[in-house]
């Protein structure tokens, strides 16, 4: 299927989880799909399997190494781009930097301060740096759409308080940028994963006593954020907060296995 053919899209942090999945999805369906990362290599984790792996789903794969926690990377990633084309249809800001050892448990006074540069500097400040780059190529684009990829621990208690104050904060900076990107003709949105199996939490899944048979995959997620970024009615969602169970169940999703994962955060608001 190649529904996507010629469109270009920019997934941030896809060397693996939810941006490898979102960038295998957009590849399913023909989208050239540039990936980003620090990782590189032939390891399972880099950005240049991910972009061999969405050249195989029948896209093509382009990846850009850069390190989101700098201001120049970032800068040079869309020269890098600019140079290969002319616009950019669709920006998935998903990087996210997982401080280690992860802050699980105990207070923030337990913590390194530096998770809150992990937590909030890469996971929220970096999508507002990615974001104002790519504005200028967006506008070129008359399909252009950004998604935001949050978490439900921005309206209720995950992991940490540096955690939630992240996702919390790239919600209303989503919402904001809706309001300015409306006269542009940009829908924006935020994408709420449920409880994922990512490679990082199916190594820790025995250690904090996790069930992940009801998991969402990082591949559903990724069908999910691009079943909404080619909806035609993401304007009149702008803003507002997507979640991926009822992307599934609105346009009858399933992942790899065949399967649609029933599980759903008992907290919830909205």
């Amino acid at each position: 299927m190649s529904a996507l053919k010629g469109k270009i899209a920019l997934v941030t942090g896809a060397s693996r989880g939810i941006g490898k999945g979102t960038a295998l999805a957009l590849g399913e369906l023909g989208c050239t799909v540039y990936v980003t990362g620090r990782t590189v290599g032939d390891g399972d984790l880099t950005i240049d399997t991910t972009a061999r792996g969405v050249t195989a789903a029948g896209g093509e794969g382009r990846a850009v190494c850069c390190d989101h926690s700098d201001d120049a990377q970032i800068e040079q990633l869309f020269s890098t781009i600019g140079g290969e084309v002319d616009h950019i249809d669709y920006l998935v800001n998903n990087v996210y930097k997982i401080p280690d050892p992860p802050a699980w448990g105990g207070g923030y006074w337990d913590h390194p301060i530096q998770v809150w540069d992990d937590q909030v500097g890469i996971g929220l400040r970096a999508h507002y740096v990615a974001s104002w780059h790519a504005a200028k190529w967006m506008f070129e684009s008359e399909y252009a759409r950004m998604l935001n990829v949050s978490s439900p621990g921005g309206q209720s208690y995950h992991f940490s308080c540096s955690y939630g104050a992240g996702k919390a904060g790239l919600d209303r900076l989503t919402a904001d940028m809706a309001v300015e990107l409306e006269p542009k003709g940009v829908p924006a949105c935020v994408l709420y994963p449920g409880s994922v199996a990512t490679e990082f939490i199916q190594d820790h899944a025995e250690s904090q006593g996790m069930d992940l048979s009801q998991s969402q995959t990082p591949l559903l997620v990724g069908r999910a954020a691009t079943v909404l970024l080619m909806v035609d009615d993401m304007m009149s969602r702008t803003g507002t907060i997507q979640w991926v169970e009822d992307l599934v169940e609105e346009f009858d999703l399933y992942d790899e296995n065949g399967s649609r994962p029933t599980q759903r955060y008992a907290a919830r608001s909205g």
